[in-house]
């Protein structure tokens, strides 16, 4: 069988201009949650196949890269169903993974426990632009705070972080879980129907508000239930900001939602607002909805305008310790998408700021090797000043090797020669 060079479909290679970003990325992003509190942690790439299925990760658990059983454990002749086969697989996010290390670890760590964790996930997705099947994800959470000063500092360390990358201008965008709930209720909705439904909503800003009432009624649904709950929506789209929206809400849903979620969206907003020091818009999107049905509550994602899509969100999950523990803890987090920021810098040219000098040290092939000793005395030197230095044997095509060099961001260059003094 012959060797492949191109990576596996899905996964990719990544070169040194892009490498250096990502280092410097992960760089900020690990200073600036630490300097709001969160710890570092590290859990395996494999996670019991118990763990991934259990009907909480959404459309992601038809994504597992499942693995086989070992040894004397994979019986191949006798099996009759998948579990027989299968009792591992690779991760698809970082929020599985953590609960069953708190549920496991819970005693030995600090509450409430802010956690921040960064490391590759797994999906079998259709691979595209800026979307791949091995990709990094970098999450903070907060186990043990059941008040929203959770989702206060989710949302601010998350982004400061993006503030200190060079976004400006981005959106916040905030909803409860249990408004939208309220919402299909108030219009007549069986609660069997309702992640059906939300399905269909969360595809409201790729085929927009007709969309969406096209798609209930085709799956069946009542067209009294639909126009009820689709005038909320436009009722909604003549609010003038997030106020008048949770207003109008408040004023409509009535009994059918607790007044007490709208005004823990109204404070967690004031209170961003107040204290942010990035520039940005918190937004309340009643059409946001998630696709983890692990969420209890408070949901959130950051929208980028130049890439048309989410860059990372999350949410309130309360009850997913409690499946491994049977005592519920409150818990909530936040993802940045570190592959579309990456994506999203390399397009626009993104340059480190504060690198050091980096100098390419370039000598003959048939340089004696006292003169090759001294050469690398010198740079020895030049790097314990701070200097970044490349020594290397010059090729035959210096020309062009200088430019490979020049792109990973080399400035100068020294050319040292046999036959001259060092």
């Amino acid at each position: 069988m012959a060797l492949v060079k191109k990576p596996v479909t899905g996964m990719k290679d990544i070169l040194p201009a892009e490498m250096e970003i990502r280092d410097y990325v992960m760089g900020v992003i690990k200073d600036t949650y630490r300097a709001f509190g969160f710890t570092p942690i590290e859990t395996p790439a494999v996670e019991s196949i118990a763990n991934l299925s259990n009907k909480q990760g959404g459309e992601n658990e038809k994504l597992i890269f499942k693995i086989l059983k070992r040894g004397e454990k994979l019986k191949l002749a006798e099996a009759k169903e998948e579990i027989d086969l299968v009792d591992g697989g690779l991760r698809y996010d970082l929020t599985v993974p953590l609960v069953r290390y708190y549920s496991n670890n819970a005693n030995d760590l600090p509450n409430p426990f802010k956690a921040l964790q960064i490391g590759s996930v797994w999906r079998a997705d259709r691979p595209q632009k800026g979307r791949y099947r091995q990709f990094t994800q970098c999450d903070i959470d907060i186990l043990g705070e059941a008040s929203n000063l959770a989702e206060k500092e989710l949302i601010l360390a998350t982004t400061t972080t993006l503030d200190k990358l060079g976004f400006k201008n981005f959106q916040i965008k905030i909803n409860d879980r249990a408004l939208l709930k309220a919402m299909v209720a108030y219009s007549g909705f069986e609660e069997a129907q309702y992640d059906e439904v939300f399905i269909i909503l969360d595809k409201m800003d790729k085929i927009g508000l007709e969309g969406v009432e096209k798609d209930l009624l085709e799956n069946g649904y009542a067209a009294e239930s639909v126009n009820k709950y689709l005038d909320l929506y436009k009722g909604l789209a003549d609010a003038k900001d997030n106020a008048a929206a949770l207003s109008f809400l408040k004023e409509k849903l009535g009994d059918f939602v607790d007044e007490e979620k709208i005004a823990g969206l109204e404070e967690i907003i004031e209170a961003v607002d107040e204290t942010k020091t990035a520039k940005f818009d918190l937004v309340f999107d009643a059409t946001l909805v998630r696709g983890m049905s692990y969420y209890t509550g408070t949901i959130y994602e950051i929208y980028m305008p130049e890439f048309g899509a989410a860059c990372g969100g999350g949410g309130r999950y309360d009850n997913m310790v409690g499946n491994f523990t049977g005592n519920n803890v409150p818990a909530c987090g936040f993802s940045i998408g570190f592959e579309r920021i990456i994506m999203l810098l390399m397009d626009n040219g993104f340059k480190v700021p504060g690198k050091g000098e980096k100098i390419a040290y370039l000598m003959e092939k048939k340089m004696p090797k006292n003169k090759v000793n001294a050469i690398m005395k010198m740079a020895q030197e030049e790097r314990a000043n701070g200097k970044q230095i490349l020594v290397a044997q010059a090729n035959k095509n210096k020309k062009f090797q200088k430019e490979q060099l020049m792109a990973q961001g080399y400035t100068e260059f020294v050319d040292f020669y046999a036959d001259s003094d060092i």
